[in-house]
């Protein structure tokens, strides 16, 4: 079956999964995108005067990545953008959430600016804006530069001013053509795996003392960039920011089970990285949660009212990464137990549970707890794809995979959470970090020997869903 496709001038293949379909439309007004980050794709690592990032140095380490792949070419999106532009427009994205490197335009971290790397991204707005796509930038992706690394990185005191200096300068020069902005992407990673963890750039293995000193950092210099963006744009901004969306979904519709999922989903219950409210409660309620700071104790950050008055900015949507989730229920004394996963159950090729729910619950617990609207910022699938006999690249179960969760993302928004988007991740396959190129997530295929592009079945899926306004998922 997935065979039978055929080509459209578009050069998209009309995908046999795809219907018109009769289901209900989302929201009016709700954006349909696709996210893709800047050392994830862009390449040209050394052109045009742009400055080292913590990933190329980590890259460039053997035995960090798989088969030791780098980002210095990537997807070559530096040089190819218009053509990603016009697979964007043949998909018919409203929207594309991408990021700018902090090197390229600031290749010291503070400083002397690049005119070169910031003429990149004026390129790639009007391109954008030609097409009828609408740029969502985010501000932050993880290629940290290295030089402000070297310097004790998010560690430094400093570093919050480093990151609003290096903001602002965005911001005057993109904001008359940008209104939505991003601050950070998923600290919960860049913080947990790579300074906790030690197992992304940079490669440290903090004390937990030490990695929530640096994640308190991170939120100041979060709220400065709030702050930086509404001062400075020229545009009326609409700001958010994109962090992990750790959930917990509950085995039934049962009061109790709800409560323990709940529970899950937003309390502080390890001595890690991986929650949400550490990170949320700060810059949507103006304060560290009761149990985070019970549980850290002497390890948490020394905080004044003055801190968290500067991380406390108001956010116009709660950006979520959500790829998968785990199951809860209530065990003994209501207390959140959690649901074995089935054996062989359905897992994406990185192992990821394939947990529809969690785009139904995620979004309804952090609605609940911070009423600000929700943008899922991420959410897709790693799968096993290659061009087949024929020239398609065939990938039901991203399809299967996409359409369960936007299901269960309308399932949410039918409860009353306020959604206002959605971006598949990724636009392309690309440069999955330590796992180099082993992971596919793109609706488009890319060779990476000859830069080739292949839109999946997925892209004229997605192309189906967005010109329904999602009916077709019915």
């Amino acid at each position: 079956m997935a065979g039978a496709t055929s080509a459209s001038k578009s050069g998209l293949r009309t995908a046999p999964e795809s219907a018109s379909g009769n289901g209900e439309a989302f929201p009016e007004g709700f954006v349909w995108g696709a996210a893709t980050a800047s050392y994830q794709i862009e390449g040209a690592a050394t052109e045009d005067g742009r400055g080292l990032s913590i990933w190329d140095d980590y890259s460039h380490k053997p035995g960090n990545t798989w088969e030791g792949n780098t980002g210095d070419v990537a997807c070559d999106h530096y040089h190819r953008y218009k053509e990603d532009i016009g697979l964007m427009k043949d998909i018919g994205l409203q929207a594309y959430r991408f990021s700018i490197a902090w090197p390229r335009v600031m290749p010291a971290g503070t400083g002397a600016v690049n005119e070169k790397g910031l003429a990149f991204y004026d390129r790639l707005v009007d391109e954008l804006l030609a097409a009828g796509v609408q740029p969502w930038a985010t501000l932050f992706h993880w290629d940290y530069p290295l030089a402000l690394f070297d310097r004790g990185g998010w560690l430094n005191a400093d570093s919050p001013k480093w990151f609003a200096d290096y903001v602002a300068m965005v911001i005057d020069r993109l904001s008359d053509r940008v209104s939505h902005w991003m601050t950070i992407n998923e600290p919960q990673c860049f913080i947990g795996i790579g300074m906790f963890g030690g197992n992304h750039a940079p490669a440290m293995s903090l004390s937990l003392r030490e990695a929530l000193l640096a994640a308190h950092h991170v939120l100041l210099g979060h709220g400065l960039a709030v702050q930086t963006i509404r001062a400075r744009a020229k545009t009326k901004p609409t700001v958010g920011w994109a962090v992990v969306g750790c959930v917990n979904y509950p085995a039934s519709d049962s009061a109790a089970d709800i409560e323990a999922a709940r529970r899950a989903t937003m309390g502080v219950t390890q001595k890690n990285l991986w929650n949400n409210s550490w990170w949320a409660d700060p810059a949507l309620l103006g304060q560290y949660p009761a149990d985070g700071l019970a549980l850290y104790g002497v390890d948490a950050p020394k905080f004044t009212d003055a801190d968290l008055h500067t991380i406390h900015q108001p956010l116009d949507f709660y950006g979520a990464n959500i790829y998968q989730g785990d199951e809860v229920r209530a065990g003994a004394n209501g207390e959140p137990e959690l649901v074995p996963y089935p054996v062989g159950g359905p897992r994406t090729l990185y192992g990821w549970k394939v947990a529809p729910e969690s785009l139904e619950w995620g979004p309804r617990f952090l609605y609940e707890r911070y009423k600000t609207p929700t943008v899922i910022t991420e959410n897709g699938m790693s799968n096993v794809d290659w061009v087949m006999e024929g020239g398609g690249v065939h990938d039901p179960q991203r399809i299967d995979f996409l359409r369960k969760y936007l299901q269960a993302y309308r399932r949410a928004i039918a409860a009353g959470v306020d959604a206002r988007g959605y971006f598949q991740w990724s636009l392309l396959d690309n440069f999955e970090w330590a796992e180099g190129y082993k992971h596919r997530f793109g609706l488009v295929y890319v060779d990476f020997e000859t830069q080739k592009r292949t839109p999946k079945n997925s892209a004229a899926w997605y192309r189906d869903v967005i010109r329904s306004h999602g009916r077709s998922l019915g």
